[in-house]
């Protein structure tokens, strides 16, 4: 009995061992389970994201015109176009569509239901085995994702046959404008040519504007000086004209002078009676020359009121006296200053302060003008 019981106590520690290493290998099991499915949550809520959850508005369109007028030596204002992208499905180039967003409690705790679960939150089973397909478990959103990435694949083949399209094109293109090319160097360098001499033209131009309006400068200065000396013409024909005027009066006045020289020359040694009783008068300026004749050696000297009486007394009845009187000009500065020389006294002008007087030639420092001052010493 003993021997049995013996027995039974190391079977049952054997036993219990056994349990003990089974105990601790499911425990790594387990945590290897938790983390495998930790990370395949993980990976599948960020794989979730990259799937795209909304659809492309597949009506939308875009235009490429393409101008296909041709070229000609023209301006056309409203070329003929076509679309070249006409049949291109402009939807597939539309990006940032929303995505699955799972990273929340309510579908991380989805994902984590593998089995089908009823109002009592029991599993619902399809005869002996578990329901794993249906509402509310991990393999619904697997679904979901499968089918969003098949959607994804079949746009991406689109993409690829439309790329295929698009390259056909592009090549179209590009051989059309490598034939263009070449016509547009030539036109280039043709516009080239003409630009410069365009600018060699426009050289001449700037030079030949520099000399018009250099030439036009001369223009306006030869109108003023014409302009001017058609003044100067005018003014010389009205100084001619007054000149003439004044050459009569001296002619007139110079016949008048003459006969009265020779009345003069006639009286010469004729004495009136009083004459020598004046032989001098007050020291001081007596009048001015208003006409003298160099060359005949006589002058016109108006005298002031008082000289007049100084010479033919207060009652102006005396003749006129046989005196000398000098002869200045204000300003003029000569060997003797301001003396120009003397004359004497010879014929009164009646009814006026005239006194027609001898220029005494051994004193004239200068030719007696007009207005030169007579002064008493």
């Amino acid at each position: 009995m003993n021997k049995a019981l013996h027995v039974l106590v190391y079977l049952f520690l054997i036993l219990s061992a056994t349990a003990l290493w089974f105990e601790i290998e499911l425990n790594k099991k387990r945590t290897l389970l938790t983390d495998r499915n930790r990370i395949q949550e993980e990976y599948v809520i960020k794989i979730a994201k990259t799937v795209e959850k909304a659809e492309p508005n597949k009506d939308a369109t875009t235009e490429t015109k393409k101008d296909i007028s041709p070229i000609e030596a023209k301006i056309v204002d409203i070329p003929e176009t076509e679309n070249v992208l006409e049949d291109y499905n402009f939807y597939l180039e539309q990006g940032n569509l929303e995505t699955f967003d799972w990273d929340n409690h309510a579908t991380k705790q989805q994902l984590r239901n593998v089995y089908v679960l009823d109002a009592e939150g029991k599993i619902v089973m399809d005869g002996n085995v578990p329901e794993t397909k249906g509402p509310g478990t991990e393999r619904e959103l697997l679904e979901i994702l499968l089918d969003g990435a098949t959607k994804m694949r079949s746009k991406l083949d689109t993409t690829r046959a439309e790329l295929v399209k698009l390259h056909k094109i592009i090549d179209e293109q590009v051989e059309e404008l490598n034939k263009i090319k070449p016509l547009a160097r030539q036109d280039k360098v043709t516009i080239v040519e003409k630009s410069e001499k365009i600018a060699k033209l426009e050289e001449i131009k700037a030079d030949l504007e520099n000399q018009i309006v250099k030439i036009k400068a001369q223009i306006d200065e030869l109108n003023a000086e014409i302009t001017s000396l058609k003044d100067e013409v005018v003014t010389a024909q009205d100084e001619t004209a007054a000149a003439k005027e004044e050459l009569q009066k001296s002619q007139k006045l110079v016949e008048q002078l003459k006969k009265l020289i020779q009345k003069i020359l006639e009286d010469r040694n004729r004495t009136t009676g009083g004459a020598d009783n004046i032989t001098s008068i007050p020291a001081g300026e007596k009048g001015k020359i208003v006409e003298a004749d160099n060359e005949n050696m006589f002058a016109v000297v108006e005298f002031d009121a008082k000289a007049m009486k100084e010479l033919k007394g207060d009652n102006l009845d005396h003749p006129i006296p046989n005196l000398e009187l000098g002869v200045k000009r204000p300003g003029y500065h000569g060997e003797a200053g301001e003396f120009i020389g003397r004359i004497r006294l010879r014929q009164e002008v009646s009814e006026k302060n005239y006194i027609i007087c001898d220029i005494l030639g051994p004193w004239k420092q200068d030719d007696i003008k007009p207005g030169d001052v007579i002064f008493a010493d």
